[in-house]
């Protein structure tokens, strides 16, 4: 007979930018962590933009999220501070590509202007700091904007990470701090007198731990049912030829618009790359690249950005962001050994640090910051609401 694997303090299940910044916080704290994930950490956080955009993703009827989502900033420059520290003062130098040139919100017709000046008043009623801008005084902070370019808000707290950079310093920080890597998928929670008490993998091998931290994502309705489904995204990226780039930049910030009622972003990237994103889809689980998918992209990133058709093609991708009812995460406890950290939809890179942050008060009893109240772990299951604890 196999030997039983030896229990851990911590379980993590999933090892996206959630499971691994909480593995790592709580590896750096002291527990035994075993991360058991299926994609080899190059699932839907692997296909991010990275947009760590507050101001800017601010919507109508998500105020309390917009509060969550303004505290997981200054939480984040923190963590990839001590992240690359930590990882420098081991022999290695990995820079997360942190960019703090703000969002350049722009729209190109009357009626994208009409869209986005709604959108600006709206985030001014709840503080948020954004500048507004003529169209020429929009092309002249990006050059290559097209002409139809009609006004910008420019919103300088807003900042970006180059999310695989990040997902590979967070894994070698994890090993650094001697998590334990599984790959494997796992096929349901195991559970002993209404206590959870590990995972079961699909080739039947069972972990054991103190705690299960499950941190699923979009797979999460497999193995629980709180609300979470998956919401299909295409994205891509570009390359900006060198004969351009020896001018400089040809983007400085990343830029957001509205084209003719759809929305595109453009990311850049310090090695010359630009993500261009990023579609939203309900086709559950599926992944597949498809020609509408690049094709929208494509077409409303040429609209914005014409010397784009210049740029060389490296790779289009789809992921499954994990969504809710109200496009926001779910986190705390189910029972005594089961904790939730999931349901990031959009903000899942942005969030990533604060979540770490919740999940080890979670882990230690400790009471969390008010910003997480509204979105407990068991509020849309069907036994009712259950508050963040």
């Amino acid at each position: 007979m196999p030997t039983q694997p030896a229990s851990t303090d911590v379980l993590v299940v999933g090892g996206g930018v959630i499971g691994l910044a909480a593995a790592y916080r709580l590896a750096s704290d002291g527990a035994t962590v075993r991360l058991v994930d299926a994609s080899g950490t190059r699932g839907a956080s692997w296909a991010a933009a990275g947009m760590l955009a507050p101001v800017s993703e601010a919507i109508f009827g998500e105020r309390e999220l917009t509060r969550l989502n303004l505290a997981a900033v200054p939480a984040f420059v923190r963590f990839a501070a001590q992240l690359e520290s930590a990882l420098r003062e081991s022999g290695t130098e990995l820079p997360v590509g942190l960019r703090t040139d703000g969002t350049l919100a722009v729209a190109l017709n009357a009626d994208d202007r009409a869209a986005l000046d709604r959108l600006t008043e709206f985030r001014n009623s709840l503080g948020l700091a954004s500048e507004r801008l003529t169209g020429s005084a929009t092309r002249r902070l990006e050059p290559y904007l097209s002409t139809a370019v009609r006004g910008g808000v420019l919103a300088l707290d807003d900042l970006s990470v180059d999310n695989r950079r990040y997902l590979t310093a967070l894994r070698a920080g994890c090993e650094a701090a001697g998590v334990e890597f599984v790959a494997g998928e796992v096929a349901q929670l195991t559970s002993r007198e209404g206590r959870t008490t590990g995972a079961l993998t699909t080739d039947g091998v069972e972990f054991s731990a103190g705690t299960v931290l499950l941190c699923s994502g979009a797979a999460t309705g497999r193995l629980l049912d709180v609300g979470v489904q998956p919401v299909k995204g295409q994205i891509l990226r570009l390359a900006v030829p060198e004969r351009l780039r020896a001018a400089g930049e040809v983007l400085t910030r990343t830029v957001r618009g509205i084209v003719r009622g759809s929305e595109v972003y453009l990311v850049p990237r310090a090695g010359g790359e630009v993500v261009v994103g990023a579609t939203s889809e309900q086709q559950g689980e599926d992944t597949t690249v498809t020609a509408g998918g690049v094709y929208e992209l494509l077409r409303n990133a040429y609209e914005l950005l014409p010397i784009s058709s210049e740029f060389s093609f490296v790779e289009a991708r789809a992921g499954t962001r994990p969504g809710t009812a109200d496009n926001a995460p779910l986190l705390g406890r189910i029972d005594d050994g089961l904790v939730l950290a999931t349901g990031h939809y959009r903000n899942g890179i942005l969030l990533s640090a604060l979540t770490a942050e919740a999940v080890a008060a979670v882990l230690a009893n400790a009471p969390l910051a008010p910003e997480w109240s509204p979105f407990g772990a068991a509020r849309f299951r069907s036994e009712g609401y259950a508050p963040c604890r």
